[in-house]
């Protein structure tokens, strides 16, 4: 079989210039021209800028911090003073109660609902004598809730349910440091010395005072020091305690 050659590529034809301009610039539009159908139509400066102005303006807008409710009540109180500690009024019941030293979110919410007060309603907003019937609510709570919610469940001196809060929990709880650190007891002597109390490791973390590798170092300095100082003073003493012995055998 005979096999036809290949037909020859027609060659291109070269645009030619026009009259009066340069080849060159010709050379140049054309290749501008095949970069824009590659690329497509380059933006200019304004258009990127709109644009992004665009994008943003579509975007929600970051949310800050919320806006501080203003009460309308003309009796509103922005401080409010319960078991001698100030309270932010704007605050709700509940969690403004848990202010109080010795006071959860748990005891505060069952005091709101012993009090039949909406834990969620700003505290400055309530009278004076429902504020005046928290502290005495948390006087009473050991009779009201069950005892595993009292921080003082057995009092060892009266042998009563106790829940203490604000200063007297400090009070209370001084003096219990203080009474094992007079009988004597582990826990006393740790906390005398400034050490974990409850069992913690001391290997890596609770360490108290200079560390050890200066101790050693200072240690083995005064070791070496004293050595040198006591050296010379032995040698001179010899000869004195070999005389007696030569004096008895001339003897």
């Amino acid at each position: 079989m005979s096999r036809t050659p290949k037909e020859a590529k027609e060659p291109k034809e070269e645009p030619k210039p026009a009259a009066g301009g340069n080849a060159a610039d010709e050379a140049g539009g054309s290749e501008k021209g095949a970069r824009k159908e590659r690329g497509g139509k380059p933006k200019d400066g304004k258009d990127a800028k709109e644009g992004k102005e665009g994008k943003g303006k579509g975007r929600p807008a970051p949310s800050g911090k919320s806006a501080k409710v203003v009460p309308t009540n003309p009796n509103f109180r922005y401080i409010v003073r319960v078991a001698n500690t100030d309270l932010d009024g704007t605050r709700s019941t509940a969690l403004a109660l848990t202010r109080v030293k010795g006071v959860g979110l748990r005891l505060a919410e069952t005091t709101c609902r012993l009090a039949h007060v909406d834990p969620h309603e700003m505290i400055g907003n309530l009278p004076e004598a429902t504020v005046d019937g928290f502290e005495t609510l948390l006087q009473s709570l050991p009779t009201q809730v069950p005892s595993w919610m009292v921080n003082h469940p057995t009092e060892p001196i009266l042998g009563e349910t106790v829940h203490l809060f604000g200063p007297d929990l400090d009070t209370r709880k001084r003096d219990d440091v203080n009474v094992m650190k007079m009988i004597r007891s582990y826990r006393g002597v740790r906390h005398e010395r400034g050490q974990k109390v409850r069992g913690q490791r001391t290997r890596s973390n609770g360490r108290t005072g200079m560390a050890a590798g200066v101790l050693k170092k200072a240690a083995k300095e005064a070791a070496a020091a004293a050595g040198k100082e006591s050296a010379p003073a032995a040698a001179p003493a010899a000869p004195a305690a070999a005389a007696p012995a030569t004096a008895e055998k001339k003897a």
